[in-house]
């Protein structure tokens, strides 16, 4: 992991005290979920869902990453996507290259992509936005993992997911055009962070017994 990045992940392990009790309830569900998985078969595919496929999910998706090869779990492949696309939100781009992932632009357009690496021996995450489904997506036996009510609301059942759950993070869109809006995004990666690192952990922890 490069170094600014697992300074700062660190950081966000020892603030696991941060995480109220019921958040973490429904976060080791999610742990004892991946860990059975682990033990059953060959790779676990995790798919993050919200609207737009712009700020919570992509977040989720690359601190899940990059947390799941913290701890070695290298059978981990995280995904992201929206009920409808737009674009990775820019302000949620910053506020992750400031925790020290290197993110790289490498398509133009309404839609860009980005190259998102968190390890230089690690394969980097191509991110842009896109419907839960697109090909780039499993289409069975993933996990998919709710961040927001509308998108939670909008798909009751996902196709071709294995197990569903629901970890809504507020989102940090309402602050966009104020003084507050890039705080905003920062906190909203350091909790999604904090939180992955606590599902990774619990993950590893319970495939030593």
């Amino acid at each position: 992991m490069f170094d600014k990045l697992g300074q700062y992940s660190e950081s966000l392990i020892k603030d696991s005290d941060l995480i109220s009790k019921d958040r973490k309830d429904l976060l080791d569900e999610l742990s004892i979920y991946v860990k059975e998985k682990l033990i059953s078969r060959k790779e676990v595919h995790l798919v993050f869902i919200c609207t737009h496929n712009s700020r919570r999910s992509h977040m989720a998706q690359i601190w899940a990453q990059a947390a799941a090869h913290y701890y070695g779990l290298e059978n981990i492949k995280s995904y992201s996507g929206g009920t409808q696309k737009t674009a990775f939100n820019l302000s949620a781009v910053k506020a992750l290259q400031e925790a020290g992932f290197k993110i790289k632009e490498i398509k133009e357009g309404k839609n860009p992509k980005y190259k998102v690496r968190y390890d230089k021996k690690a394969n980097p995450l191509i991110c842009f936005s896109k419907v839960y489904s697109h090909k780039k997506n499993p289409v069975e036996g993933f996990v998919a993992i709710m961040t927001c009510s509308d998108a939670d609301e909008a798909c009751p059942i996902v196709e071709g997911a294995d197990y569903r759950t629901t970890i809504k993070y507020e989102d940090p869109k309402k602050y966009d055009g104020t003084d507050l809006q890039e705080q905003a995004y920062r906190e909203k990666s350091m909790q999604i962070g904090r939180e992955m690192f606590y599902v990774f952990g619990k993950v590893a922890g319970l495939l030593k017994y």
